[in-house]
């Protein structure tokens, strides 16, 4: 998972506002991050780390222009250095660069075609490089004569090439030389895409496009819907918007950005993430009345911070308190994006810290938001035992997660996912809690569609039922990819 952004503006240049986007969006991705624009040339500034780490004045001077893209990266495949950062770019044609939040399942493949059917070099790890070069080389080597052809209908062809390549989820951010801002999301729409609109005093309006709208009332843009699956759009550096739908599949946005990545405060697919976070709460505790009428616990706390808003429903439909029994310290990152089981399972202790007052001589019950991994879970349910809770109930937002994610979720193998070889009892006992209870897929997929203007047809929920919407996932994908990320990891040590 990874937070994209760009901006394309006729009055003032962009970098200021895209390093403002990437603070909003540094819940995506804490391991890298990079920004583009262009002025009569490409200037670009990368580099591991937080965001408030890697640009500084200097730098920051050095991005001129008015178009500009950014990114902050958190990796599902490829490595952690700088050279696997984005935005990438090309020379050849016009000179291109792009940024994206996805991933790609037939990764392999493509690139063994784009080095030996393309002639063009692959040089990182990361999916947007290939994305970028089969989306120059199309446009460099058009399929039809282009003489009649207009700049938006040579984009649409370079697109629609990228659309029938390659599989997977891809919310794209690009810029072209001199041309303007090109921007596309996978034909399925897995990963969030959202455009807003600023309305300039002469007239003139500014563009942007993210993965979420966290940064948008800050900048004074205004939400304008999200850009459709299989959609593209090219705005000129004039203004000039241009849009086309090339491709029509069913609608299958993650819903795992609702569970957990997204910003509460994010608008997604016409979705509010927080009151959907809050539905999730409502049915979870409607459940725990069903299966255990006669238990009630002294106070809900959550797993904090995303579960802080189903906790709070939670607590509100049982007319339980609601309390923040886990103080989490701002400065430490999110576990679930740390690399490496055992950085996260030594950050858990170093995030969270029990409040004494609020937990011992109780019953207990904990919100979180999913159980991935099982290690936070496990760690909070010791943390809130050792603190002298009675009893300790553990209830999930999110249903089992079972199958590897192959969208963009770093969800690579199942020998890390908990839920994929355990019964739920079997869990229990791992987590060493006196009820674990999971939400229904059912009562997850009301949760996310009960309200808002969304037109999803169904949300994506592959990690939870195994169910790949691209349909080119097999037994055969789920090991060769497993295998790839061990070895990547393997290569990390």
């Amino acid at each position: 998972m990874c937070g994209v952004v760009g901006i394309i503006s006729t009055q003032k240049p962009v970098a200021g506002e895209l390093y403002e986007s990437l603070i909003h969006l540094q819940h995506r991705g804490q391991d890298a991050a990079g920004m583009m624009t262009y002025n009569k040339r490409f200037h670009e500034k990368k580099g591991t780390g937080y965001i408030r780490d890697i640009f500084d004045e200097q730098n920051m001077a050095r991005l001129q222009g008015k178009v500009g893209i950014g990114h902050t990266r958190y990796p599902t495949v490829g490595g952690f250095s700088v050279e696997e950062a984005q935005p990438v770019m090309t020379h050849v044609p016009h000179g291109i660069a792009m940024a994206h939040n996805g991933n790609l399942v037939n990764y392999n493949d493509l690139v063994n075609e784009v080095n030996e059917q393309d002639h063009r070099l692959i040089n990182s790890s990361v999916d947007i490089e290939v994305i970028l070069h089969i989306f120059a080389h199309a446009l460099d080597h058009p399929k039809t004569d282009i003489k009649n052809l207009s700049f938006f209908d040579q984009i649409c062809q370079a697109v629609d090439t990228v659309f029938h390549r390659a599989s997977g989820a891809y919310s794209v951010i690009g810029t072209i030389m001199n041309k303007g801002m090109v921007v596309f999301r996978d034909p399925h729409g897995i990963r969030p895409l959202v455009k807003g609109v600023r309305q300039n005093n002469d007239g003139t309006t500014d563009h942007i496009f993210a993965s979420e709208t966290t940064m948008f009332y800050a900048l004074g843009f205004e939400l304008d819907g999200n850009v459709a699956p299989g959609e593209v759009i090219y705005i000129e550096e004039n203004g000039t918007v241009h849009s086309r739908t090339l491709k029509n599949e069913q609608f299958t946005p993650c819903i795992f950005e609702y569970v957990y990545f997204a910003r509460p405060d994010s608008i997604q697919n016409e979705i509010s993430v927080y009151r959907s976070r809050l539905r999730m709460g409502q049915n979870l505790a409607k459940r725990w009345k069903e299966q255990y009428p006669d238990i009630t616990p002294d106070i809900v706390i959550p797993a904090p911070s995303t579960a802080n808003t189903a906790a709070l429903s939670f607590a509100n439909e049982l007319g339980v308190r609601f309390s923040e029994g886990l103080y989490k310290n701002p400065f430490i990152g999110r576990t679930f994006i740390m690399p490496g089981q055992e950085i996260r399972k030594k950050s858990v202790r170093y995030k969270l810290v029990p409040q004494e007052f609020e937990i011992r001589d109780k019953k207990v019950l904990i919100v979180d938001d999913s159980i991935v991994r099982g290690n936070t879970s496990k760690e909070i349910v010791r943390m809130v035992r050792e603190f002298g809770a009675t009893k300790v109930f553990f209830v999930s937002a999110c249903p089992p997660v079972k199958f590897p994610c192959f969208y963009g979720v770093d969800m690579p193998t199942r020998g890390e996912l908990t839920a994929a070889h355990r019964s739920v009892s079997e869990i229990e006992e791992y987590m060493g809690v006196d009820i674990l209870m999971y939400q229904k897929i059912d009562d997850l997929v009301e949760a996310v569609t009960r309200k808002g203007e969304h037109n999803i047809d169904r949300p994506c929920m592959a990690c939870l039922n195994g169910q790949y919407i691209t349909g080119d996932v097999d037994e055969h994908t789920m090991e060769r990819m497993e295998r790839q990320r061990n070895h990547e990891r393997s290569k990390q040590k």
